[in-house]
C-alpha cells in the first residue's frame, strides 16, 4: 500500500531555549506526514531467547555445561508468563531459536545425529546454525521425544493469551552438518541431489569448493578447552562447501560463520554474481515449503536473518506463496543496507524491516553524547513513504544491552529514546526480554565473552530477569524499587502506544528546529514532535540530556489548526513525571515554557478546549 503524503505550506515554529542565548524565530520547512499503517495495529514485540528466558538456574558458570547452568524450557513459557507480557503491552512474542540448531548434547538416543564440536560455537550453540528446518531444538524439551508438541502447545497458549508468534526463518545459511530427520514424507534433504563436482549449478542447494576438503579454523579452541570427544580438529567435510558470510574458500577464518554453510539461491558469486532464475530454483521450492510448514503450525510471523544475503527475487515468490495459506502473516527483515529497504519493501514485498543503522544507531549516538537529536529530523525525512514499514529497538539479541558500560551504563539514560522508538511513527517497536527491568548482559559466558550483551551461543541465566521472573511467578517479587519503577515505565508506554490511533495510524510533525547548536547545547538534546489522528492529537517531548535541565519554549503554529481540528487546546499529561502545564489551556501560535529536567519524557494529549 502507497504511504499518503500531503505536503503543507512552510510552517513557522517558533522554539527558544530559555536557558540559551535570544534567537531570532526559526523557520522550518516541514512535512506533514500520513502514517498509514496497513496492519491497522500498533505492533509491540518481545523477543525472548527461548533457551534461557525460564532459565531459573543462577550457577552462570563460563562454559558451563546444560547440567551446570540450566535451561529454559517451551513449558517453562506457561501462562502467568504469557499473561505478564500481554499486561506488559506486548501484542506479539518472537521465540528466538526455537528450529533445531547444532548443539554439543549428544541426542542420538531419539534420532539426532551427533554434532561436532569443531563446528559449534559455545555450549549450547548458534540458534543460526539451522541442523534441521522441521524440528525444534530438542534443548528446550521436557521430553524430547514429544519436542514438537510441547512447542505446538505453546503456540496454542500464546494464542490464547491474544498474542501472536513470531519465529526466527534462517535462509542464507545452515550447519555444516545440516541434516533433517524430521522432515514430512517425500521431501528431499537440501543437497541430496546436488552435483558436489560443480562449484555452482542452479539446482544445487549449496557452492562447493571442488577437491578441497574444509578446513576448521586453527585457532578455534571449541568449549574452550580441548576435553569434548568429538572435538579433534578433524570435522569431516569434503568437498568444502561454501561458508555463510560468502567465504568461497575451504579455509575460513575463525571470525567467519565457519560453523555454517551457504545456500545457493540461483546466484553465481563468482561470476559477476550471475543470476539464474529462468525455472525456479529448487532451493526456492524447498525454503518456501518451509515457511508454509511453519505457517501451517500457527506461527503468524517470521523474522527472517540476514534477509538481503538472499536474492529479493526469492523473497517477492516466497512471500506471495506462503501469503496464498495465510494472507495475516507478517515477514521481518533483518536488513542493514537502506539503499535495500525500498526494494525489499516493494519488490520483496516484506511487511517489516530493521531500521538499525538509522534510527537505532543515531540514538545511541545521542545517549553516547556522540550525536544530536538534529539529526533525528534526516532519518524521517531519508524514510519518507516506509517510516510505517520500520520496526524500532534499542535492544535485541545482537545488540549490546542499555545498562552495560558499553551502551548506556544505565537503563534509565534511555527513557527519552525509548519513548521515541515506541511513539515516532506506526511501525512496530520491540523490546529484549530484560530490557524492562534493567538487565546489564554482564559476565563472560564462555563463547560469548564480557561484550554487554547476553550470550547467544551459552547456557546461562539472566538475573535481572530471574529477578521478574521469581521462580516461575513471574511477578516480579524479587525486583528492587528502581526496577519496579523502569518496568512500570515500559507498562505504562507500551500500553498507551498501543491503545492510540494517533500513533498507530496518525501524522507525524516534526517540531525539531533546524538551528545551529546553541551554548547550552538543548538543541542537541531535546525533541518535541506531534502525532495526530481523526480522533486524537499527542504532543511529545524528550530531553536526552542526563545531567542538563532544560527550558524550552514551544509555540504550535497557527497553520496547524486545520489539522490539529482546532485552535484551542488543553493539554492532558498521559506519561511522565507530572508537569505544571498539565491542564493548562493554550492557543496555537501562544508561546508555551516546558522545563524539561534530565532524561524526561512527555506524552500530552491536546484536547480542543471547548
Amino acid at each position: 500500500m502507497k504511504n499518503l503524503t500531503a505536503i503543507i505550506p512552510i510552517l513557522f515554529i517558533i522554539l527558544f531555549m530559555a536557558d540559551c542565548q535570544k534567537k531570532d524565530e526559526t523557520k522550518l520547512s516541514q512535512e506533514l506526514i500520513l502514517d498509514e499503517n496497513p496492519h491497522g495495529e500498533k505492533i509491540i514485540i518481545y523477543q525472548m531467547m527461548t533457551r534461557l528466558f525460564g532459565n531459573k538456574n543462577s550457577t552462570n558458570k563460563p562454559w558451563g555445561t546444560i547440567e551446570e547452568n540450566g535451561v529454559g524450557k517451551f513449558n517453562d513459557i506457561n501462562n502467568k508468563a504469557l499473561a505478564s507480557l500481554k499486561e506488559l503491552g506486548i501484542t506479539h512474542v518472537w521465540f528466538t531459536g526455537v528450529i533445531e540448531h547444532a548443539v554439543i548434547r549428544d541426542y542420538t538416543e531419539f534420532g539426532i545425529s551427533l554434532d561436532d564440536a569443531d563446528v559449534v560455537k559455545g555450549r549450547a550453540g548458534s540458534p543460526y546454525a539451522i541442523k534441521d528446518y522441521y524440528d525444534v531444538n530438542p534443548d528446550l524439551a521436557e521430553n524430547v521425544q514429544n519436542r514438537m508438541q510441547e512447542f505446538e502447545a505453546l503456540i496454542e497458549r500464546t494464542h490464547q493469551q491474544g498474542l501472536k508468534v513470531i519465529i526466527d526463518f534462517v535462509p542464507n545459511h545452515v550447519a555444516r552438518n545440516y541434516i533433517s530427520d524430521a522432515k514430512p514424507a517425500g521431501v528431499k534433504d537440501l543437497g541430496e541431489d546436488d552435483d558436489t563436482n560443480k562449484a555452482f549449478d542452479p539446482n544445487n542447494n549449496f557452492y562447493y569448493v571442488t577437491d578441497q576438503a574444509f578446513k576448521v579454523p586453527q585457532d578455534y579452541q571449541a568449549l574452550g578447552d580441548n576435553t569434548f570427544p568429538t572435538k579433534d580438529g578433524m570435522f569431516e567435510e569434503n568437498p568444502a562447501k561454501a561458508t555463510g558470510n560468502d567465504v568461497f574458500n575451504a579455509s575460513p577464518s575463525i571470525n567467519d560463520w565457519f560453523e555454517t554453510v551457504k545456500l545457493n539461491y540461483g546466484v553465481d558469486y563468482q561470476n559477476d554474481r550471475a543470476t539464474h532464475f529462468e525455472s525456479v530454483p529448487d532451493t526456492w521450492l524447498k525454503m518456501t515449503d518451509i515457511l508454509k510448514y511453519w505457517a501451517g503450525k500457527g506461527v503468524d510471523a517470521f523474522r527472517c536473518d540476514m534477509a538481503e544475503m538472499v536474492p529479493v527475487e526469492f523473497w517477492k515468490y516466497a512471500v506471495t506463496e506462503v501469503k496464498k495459506v495465510n494472507p495475516e502473516i507478517i515477514f521481518i527483515a533483518e536488513i542493514y543496507n537502506p539503499d535495500a529497504y525500498r526494494n525489499y519493501i516493494e519488490t520483496g514485498k516484506f511487511d517489516f524491516l530493521y531500521d538499525k543503522v538509522q534510527l537505532y544507531d543515531t540514538l545511541k549516538n545521542i545517549i553516547q553524547d556522540k550525536g544530536s537529536t538534529a539529526n533525528l529530523t534526516g532519518i524521517w525525512q531519508n524514510l519518507n513513504g516506509i517510516n510505517k514499514n520500520m520496526l524500532r529497538f534499542l535492544e535485541n539479541h545482537d545488540e549490546q544491552r542499555i545498562a552495560s558500560p558499553d551502551f548506556a551504563g544505565e537503563a534509565e539514560n534511555a527513557i527519552p529514546a525509548m519513548l521515541l522508538s515506541a511513539t515516532m511513527y506506526s511501525g512496530p517497536v520491540m523490546i529484549y526480554f530484560g530490557q524492562e527491568v534493567g538487565e546489564t548482559g554482564a559476565g563472560a559466558e564462555g563463547f560469548g565473552g564480557e561484550d554487554g550483551r547476553t550470550t547467544i551461543f551459552d547456557y546461562w541465566g539472566v538475573p535481572a530477569h530471574q529477578k521478574w521472573m521469581n521462580d516461575g511467578a513471574f511477578d516480579g517479587a524479587l525486583l528492587d524499587e528502581k526496577q519496579k519503577g523502569l518496568r512500570k515505565f515500559y507498562k505504562d508506554l507500551l500500553n498507551f502506544t498501543k491503545s492510540s490511533s494517533a500513533i498507530a495510524n496518525g501524522k507525524f510533525i516534526d517540531l525539531q528546529p533546524l538551528t545551529k547548536e546553541d551554548e547550552s547545547g538543548a538543541s542537541n538534546k531535546c525533541y518535541a514532535y506531534i502525532r495526530s489522528s481523526s480522533d486524537e492529537s499527542l504532543l511529545i517531548i524528550s530531553n536526552f540530556s542526563s545531567d542538563n535541565n532544560h527550558q524550552i519554549s514551544l509555540s504550535i503554529p497557527s497553520d496547524l489548526s486545520t489539522i490539529l481540528d482546532g485552535s484551542s487546546f488543553k493539554l492532558q499529561q498521559v506519561l511522565g513525571d507530572p508537569h505544571e502545564l498539565n491542564n493548562k489551556s493554550f492557543k496555537t501560535g501562544e508561546e508555551l515554557q516546558f522545563n524539561l529536567p534530565p532524561l524526561e519524557a512527555l506524552i500530552f494529549k491536546l484536547n480542543k478546549d471547548e
